[in-house]
Protein backbone atom coordinates (compact mmCIF):
# COMPACT_ATOMS: atom_id res chain seq x y z
CA UNK A 1 0.00 0.00 0.00
CA UNK A 2 1.35 3.42 -0.98
CA UNK A 3 0.96 6.59 1.08
CA UNK A 4 1.04 10.26 0.10
CA UNK A 5 0.42 13.55 1.89
CA UNK A 6 -0.94 16.87 0.67
CA UNK A 7 -1.12 20.18 2.51
CA UNK A 8 -4.64 21.60 2.16
CA UNK A 9 -6.44 24.60 3.66
CA UNK A 10 -8.02 22.15 6.13
CA UNK A 11 -4.90 20.33 7.27
CA UNK A 12 -2.74 17.59 5.82
CA UNK A 13 -4.56 15.09 3.62
CA UNK A 14 -3.35 11.50 4.04
CA UNK A 15 -3.92 9.33 0.95
CA UNK A 16 -3.49 5.56 0.89
CA UNK A 17 -3.98 3.19 -2.02
CA UNK A 18 -2.43 1.10 -4.74
CA UNK A 19 -3.10 0.00 -8.31
CA UNK A 20 -6.47 -1.40 -7.15
CA UNK A 21 -7.58 2.10 -6.16
CA UNK A 22 -7.71 4.64 -3.36
CA UNK A 23 -8.64 3.07 -0.03
CA UNK A 24 -8.22 5.98 2.36
CA UNK A 25 -8.23 9.74 2.23
CA UNK A 26 -8.29 11.37 5.64
CA UNK A 27 -7.35 14.72 7.10
CA UNK A 28 -4.86 15.23 9.88
CA UNK A 29 -4.08 18.19 12.11
CA UNK A 30 -0.65 16.86 12.99
CA UNK A 31 2.33 18.89 11.91
CA UNK A 32 4.47 15.77 12.23
CA UNK A 33 3.15 14.60 8.86
CA UNK A 34 5.19 15.94 6.00
CA UNK A 35 3.50 17.05 2.80
CA UNK A 36 6.92 17.02 1.08
CA UNK A 37 7.02 13.21 1.29
CA UNK A 38 7.60 11.78 -2.25
CA UNK A 39 4.35 10.98 -4.06
CA UNK A 40 4.12 7.37 -5.26
CA UNK A 41 3.20 7.01 -8.93
CA UNK A 42 -0.06 5.18 -8.22
CA UNK A 43 -1.25 8.04 -5.97
CA UNK A 44 -0.16 10.92 -8.21
CA UNK A 45 -3.60 11.26 -9.89
CA UNK A 46 -5.31 11.51 -6.48
CA UNK A 47 -2.88 14.18 -5.26
CA UNK A 48 -3.25 16.06 -8.55
CA UNK A 49 -7.06 15.98 -8.42
CA UNK A 50 -7.19 16.98 -4.75
CA UNK A 51 -4.86 19.89 -5.55
CA UNK A 52 -7.13 20.90 -8.44
CA UNK A 53 -10.16 20.74 -6.12
CA UNK A 54 -8.59 23.09 -3.58
CA UNK A 55 -7.45 25.41 -6.38
CA UNK A 56 -11.06 25.70 -7.58
CA UNK A 57 -10.33 23.80 -10.80
CA UNK A 58 -12.19 20.53 -10.11
CA UNK A 59 -15.73 19.71 -9.05
CA UNK A 60 -15.76 15.99 -9.92
CA UNK A 61 -13.13 13.37 -9.13
CA UNK A 62 -12.17 10.72 -11.67
CA UNK A 63 -10.26 8.13 -9.66
CA UNK A 64 -10.37 4.40 -9.12
CA UNK A 65 -11.76 3.97 -5.61
CA UNK A 66 -11.45 0.86 -3.45
CA UNK A 67 -13.07 1.67 -0.09
CA UNK A 68 -13.14 -1.18 2.40
CA UNK A 69 -16.41 -1.77 4.22
CA UNK A 70 -19.57 -3.83 4.42
CA UNK A 71 -21.89 -4.21 1.44
CA UNK A 72 -24.34 -1.79 3.08
CA UNK A 73 -21.63 0.81 3.70
CA UNK A 74 -20.50 0.52 0.09
CA UNK A 75 -24.09 1.10 -1.10
CA UNK A 76 -24.27 4.25 1.01
CA UNK A 77 -20.90 5.47 -0.26
CA UNK A 78 -21.99 4.83 -3.87
CA UNK A 79 -25.06 6.96 -3.23
CA UNK A 80 -22.90 9.72 -1.74
CA UNK A 81 -21.00 9.89 -5.03
CA UNK A 82 -24.25 11.00 -6.70
CA UNK A 83 -24.59 14.15 -4.59
CA UNK A 84 -23.37 16.94 -6.87
CA UNK A 85 -20.71 19.50 -6.02
CA UNK A 86 -22.24 22.53 -4.31
CA UNK A 87 -25.39 20.66 -3.23
CA UNK A 88 -26.42 19.08 0.05
CA UNK A 89 -28.98 16.42 0.92
CA UNK A 90 -30.28 15.28 4.26
CA UNK A 91 -29.64 11.95 5.92
CA UNK A 92 -33.36 11.27 5.47
CA UNK A 93 -33.14 12.00 1.73
CA UNK A 94 -30.16 9.70 1.48
CA UNK A 95 -32.07 6.95 3.31
CA UNK A 96 -35.00 7.36 0.92
CA UNK A 97 -32.68 7.17 -2.09
CA UNK A 98 -31.44 3.86 -0.71
CA UNK A 99 -35.03 2.62 -0.43
CA UNK A 100 -35.64 2.67 3.32
CA UNK A 101 -36.20 5.89 5.22
CA UNK A 102 -36.28 3.90 8.47
CA UNK A 103 -32.60 3.07 7.93
CA UNK A 104 -31.62 6.67 8.64
CA UNK A 105 -29.42 5.79 11.64
CA UNK A 106 -27.65 3.02 9.73
CA UNK A 107 -27.15 5.38 6.78
CA UNK A 108 -25.74 8.05 9.11
CA UNK A 109 -23.39 5.49 10.68
CA UNK A 110 -22.18 4.32 7.26
CA UNK A 111 -21.70 7.93 6.21
CA UNK A 112 -19.54 8.44 9.30
CA UNK A 113 -17.39 5.43 8.40
CA UNK A 114 -16.59 6.75 4.92
CA UNK A 115 -12.85 6.07 4.52
CA UNK A 116 -12.34 8.35 1.52
CA UNK A 117 -12.75 11.91 2.81
CA UNK A 118 -13.83 14.56 0.32
CA UNK A 119 -13.71 12.34 -2.78
CA UNK A 120 -16.72 10.39 -1.49
CA UNK A 121 -18.52 13.56 -0.38
CA UNK A 122 -19.96 12.70 3.03
CA UNK A 123 -19.60 16.38 3.95
CA UNK A 124 -22.60 17.13 1.69
CA UNK A 125 -25.01 15.31 4.01
CA UNK A 126 -26.83 17.48 6.55
CA UNK A 127 -29.66 17.22 9.04
CA UNK A 128 -33.27 17.32 7.81
CA UNK A 129 -33.60 20.79 9.36
CA UNK A 130 -30.53 22.01 7.44
CA UNK A 131 -28.22 21.78 10.43
CA UNK A 132 -24.68 20.55 10.30
CA UNK A 133 -24.43 17.24 12.08
CA UNK A 134 -21.54 14.89 12.73
CA UNK A 135 -18.42 14.90 10.62
CA UNK A 136 -15.34 12.81 11.33
CA UNK A 137 -13.07 15.65 10.23
CA UNK A 138 -14.78 18.13 12.55
CA UNK A 139 -17.84 20.30 11.95
CA UNK A 140 -15.69 23.32 11.14
CA UNK A 141 -14.25 21.42 8.15
CA UNK A 142 -17.71 20.34 7.02
CA UNK A 143 -18.89 23.96 7.19
CA UNK A 144 -15.79 25.12 5.29
CA UNK A 145 -16.29 22.53 2.52
CA UNK A 146 -20.00 23.28 2.08
CA UNK A 147 -19.34 27.03 1.91
CA UNK A 148 -16.38 26.52 -0.45
CA UNK A 149 -18.49 24.43 -2.81
CA UNK A 150 -21.40 26.87 -2.72
CA UNK A 151 -19.22 29.58 -4.20
CA UNK A 152 -16.70 30.71 -1.71
CA UNK A 153 -16.21 31.60 1.86
CA UNK A 154 -17.38 35.22 1.71
CA UNK A 155 -20.35 34.75 4.03
CA UNK A 156 -21.43 32.17 6.51
CA UNK A 157 -24.28 29.81 5.64
CA UNK A 158 -24.72 28.47 9.16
Amino acid sequence: MSVAYLQTPLGIAYVEGDTDGIQVVSIKDSTSLHSNHPIPEDLAPAIEQLTDYFNGQRTVFDLLLNPQGTDFQKRVWQELLKVPYGRTVSYLDLSRRLGDEKAIRAVAAANGKNPIWLIIPCHRIIGTDGSLTGYAGGLWRKKWLIEYEKGGLQGSLF
